[in-house]
């Protein structure tokens, strides 16, 4: 089993400033997490933000700075949501991924839609 990543347009809902990234896909994770690169160039000044507590794989929990509202494209699908900054890597978390509608195909390390006809949500 190798690693996933996706190609997504992410936006800043506020001025609708986007960004082109590349992600990891990490079922560990819980929301989308940019870099501070990423998070500039959407316009955020992550140093404004209140500071969201969140744990890390490590078990250590750190405060990091929460960015939003931003939308999340990927191929057809959209959804809205926050964005941690941190690290040096972009992660796709499981949050976004049940929002987009996506599951991960490890053994073509791709995304999928869950259902063939489109995103498609309880309610």
């Amino acid at each position: 089993m190798g690693e996933t990543h996706a190609q997504l347009t992410v936006t800043n809902l506020f001025t609708r400033t986007h960004a082109h990234i590349r992600a990891l896909v990490d079922t560990g994770c819980g929301l989308l997490t940019v870099t501070q690169e990423v998070a500039k160039e959407l316009g955020f000044d992550p140093a404004e933000f209140s500071p969201r507590r969140v744990i890390l794989a490590d078990g250590r929990s750190v405060d990091v700075p929460t960015i939003g509202p931003i939308e999340i494209a990927f191929e057809e699908r959209t959804c809205q949501t926050q964005a941690y900054v941190m690290g040096d890597q972009c992660l796709l978390g499981f949050i976004p991924l049940e929002a987009l509608d996506l599951m991960v195909d490890p053994s073509r390390q791709s995304l999928a839609g869950r259902h063939p006809g489109g995103m498609l949500h309880r309610v």
